[in-house]
């Protein structure tokens, strides 16, 4: 059973050919077809299933706070950023919603104020302006995600998504050259409250400097996993010697987690394979083994709205269970076969 399901990623992997709908398999299809499918997949540069041909994101007009949907400009393509300009014209928008392409209703909105509060009325997070992160998928201008302290994104009552020690896998796209030391440039799954909960009770992906609780080799920065009250580089909660500095312009970032074993892995999202920089039981610390992880789905700060982190979001997804590391390499070569370039305009 397990050979069927490595020959059918390996066949999708294989179908990565260059078409009006950019890729013939997105990640979300190499996840499904690897027996772990995505509960949440957000991007506002492209569709992430072949067939995908609903919103990615919405903007919000300036001048009128006029709303439009931006959608790919056909199945499983990239987005229609055209639509996004002559809507915007030459007023500012904001992204307003990051919608999830699996199904499942885990958009991605302004997050609300917690333990930390945003600097918006009310104590919410700034939204990202829409056309501030412009980069070229298969020589075609799209945009990130540019968060800046104090912007953020959530959904407190996601579907699907892990509890308690249950397995999952995530992997992001992230401007590997655009990051600080502040708290927390994180995505993936957080607390339901917007508040600290304990150890344990919170598994994203974390990109940047950070030092105060680990760090790995050099002097960042890295993909760790934020696990709260803690940013984890490996089994020793201050530092993993084999967890490289890396600063791709396009990082490919993973984290998998599931009963006493996780793993993080990375890559240039441009060129060349996933490389594994932990792999193995979980943190040498209280309450991290089980987990306890509540749910909710994070971009640009930390499970309690800490908002000092800045950095930029392409795209990425959560999965339900444990991904083996063929799917994701599979994932990696559909990213490399996207051809992430930066933009001339």
């Amino acid at each position: 059973m397990a050979s069927r399901s490595l020959k059918r990623v390996c066949v999708l992997a294989l179908g990565l050919v260059g078409t009006a709908s950019l890729v013939a398999a997105g990640p979300c299809d190499i996840y499904s077809s690897g027996g772990t499918p995505c509960v949440a997949a957000h991007s506002t540069v492209r569709a992430l299933y072949n067939a995908y041909t609903g919103s990615l994101y919405q903007v919000k007009r300036g001048s009128d706070g006029a709303t439009a949907n931006i959608a790919p400009l056909s199945a499983g393509g990239i987005a229609n950023v055209t639509a996004q300009d002559s809507f915007c014209g030459s007023t500012t928008c904001l992204i307003t919603i990051i919608y999830d392409q699996s199904g499942r209703g885990n958009h991605l909105t302004q997050a609300p104020p917690g333990g930390f509060r945003g600097p918006e009325p009310g104590g919410y997070d700034r939204l990202a302006r829409a056309n501030a992160a412009p980069v070229t998928l298969n020589g075609t201008k799209v945009y990130g995600v540019f968060i800046s302290p104090g912007t953020g994104y959530r959904n407190n009552a996601a579907n699907g998504t892990a509890t308690g020690d249950a397995a999952q896998g995530m992997y992001a796209v992230f401007d590997g050259t655009h990051y600080n030391s502040g708290c927390c440039f994180d995505y993936g799954n957080a607390e339901t409250n917007s508040l600290d909960t304990g150890n344990g009770h919170m598994e994203a992906i974390y990109f940047g400097s950070n030092t105060v609780w680990g760090s790995g080799a050099g002097r960042g920065p890295w993909i760790m996993a934020d696990l709260e009250n803690g940013l984890f580089s490996g089994a020793n909660p201050k530092n993993n010697a084999g967890n490289p500095s890396i600063s791709h312009r396009f990082l490919t970032a993973v984290v998998k987690g599931g009963p006493n074993k996780w793993a993080i892995r990375g890559a240039n999202a441009a060129s060349g394979s996933l490389s594994t920089f932990y792999d193995g039981a979980r943190p040498n610390a209280r309450g991290y083994n089980p987990m306890k992880k509540e749910g909710a789905i994070i971009l640009g700060i930390g499970g309690d709205n800490s908002v000092g982190a800045q950095g930029t979001f392409y795209e990425g997804a959560m999965t339900s269970g444990y991904p083996s590391d063929a799917t994701e390499n599979s994932v990696q070569a559909d990213l490399v076969a996207a051809r992430y370039a930066t933009s001339t305009t």
